[in-house]
């Protein structure tokens, strides 16, 4: 089995709609796939009604968090969409992008970079705005020459000139609300240092004890140094480990499929989950 865990589509910040997502991972290859766009779940239903045969459906979510001024992310799968505590956190995370988008813009302006509003918001359509967005404005003003390249500390980077920040979760509050709504919970390429501060591994320690469930280990933005502490730092502490892509469409370079999890880790996901199930594919439009 080929299983990738970690995905986005249009309804946040990828290039691929939901239904084009579970199409291109059919033709990957892909037996099981995970749409987790950023702080929503509105992707959900595209994505099952056009579910090839053959792929399965895991339903999840990246939630935006923050832990002592460092910038996380949580990757929760297969939780209740409609459990209240969880969907109005989701919202209010959400429901900050906009204010803080045209925040950033705010900043490129005064610092002479002519994008605008409505610039950003063509190219987010109908997804989550977020700084993916404004790294595509970056790009196509040829300020910066890829959408990477734009999160640094020059641009978008946590801390960086134009950064300007956006209500976040607690992680601890992220693990008991998903727990909450019947998901799992598992940290977000926790050794991305390009993308700035890590959370230090005593504090992963102290979310374990609190209920978290994995780590992302094998992903884009980890060495091969890092994936090797990660793999011993998730046996210490009895947390599972996943492997994903990250995949973005074309905003990123990864394909689909590029780092995968093992098929023992993603039944053991299913078997805690209790808040919804995977869907499989019996031949979508």
């Amino acid at each position: 089995m080929r299983i990738d865990l970690h995905c986005h589509s249009t309804a946040s910040d990828g290039t691929d709609t939901p239904a084009e997502l579970v199409r291109a991972a059919a033709a990957a290859g892909l037996d099981v796939v995970a749409l987790t766009d950023h702080d929503t779940t509105r992707g959900h239903a595209e994505a099952t009604a056009a579910l090839p045969e053959g792929l399965t459906l895991v339903t999840g979510a990246e939630l935006s968090c923050r832990i002592d001024g460092i910038g996380m992310h949580m990757l929760a799968y297969l939780f209740d969409p409609e459990e209240p505590a969880l969907l109005a956190e989701r919202e209010l995370v959400r429901d900050d992008r906009v204010p803080r988008a045209k925040g950033m813009i705010a900043r490129l302006n005064e610092l002479g970079v002519p994008v605008t509003w409505e610039q950003v918001a063509r190219i987010a359509g109908d997804g989550s705005v977020g700084r993916p967005h404004v790294a595509s404005a970056l790009v196509e003003l040829g300020v910066v020459p890829t959408v990477s390249d734009a999160f640094t500390q020059d641009w978008l980077a946590d801390g960086g000139r134009v950064f300007v920040a956006k209500h976040e979760t607690d992680p601890f509050e992220a693990i008991r609300l998903v727990k909450g709504a019947g998901g799992v919970t598992v940290f977000a390429h926790p050794a991305a240092a390009k993308r700035g501060r890590t959370v230090p591994e005593a504090a992963i320690a102290e979310m374990a004890a609190a209920g978290l469930d994995g780590v992302e280990v094998d992903h884009m933005d980890h060495d091969p140094d890092a994936r090797v502490r990660l793999r011993a730092l998730a046996a210490d502490l009895g947390l599972l480990v996943t492997g994903s892509s990250d995949y973005h469409g074309s905003r990123k370079t990864v394909a689909l499929g590029a780092y995968t999890t093992d098929p023992e880790v993603y039944g053991e996901i299913t078997r805690r989950a209790t808040g919804a199930f995977p869907v499989p594919g019996t031949g979508g439009a």
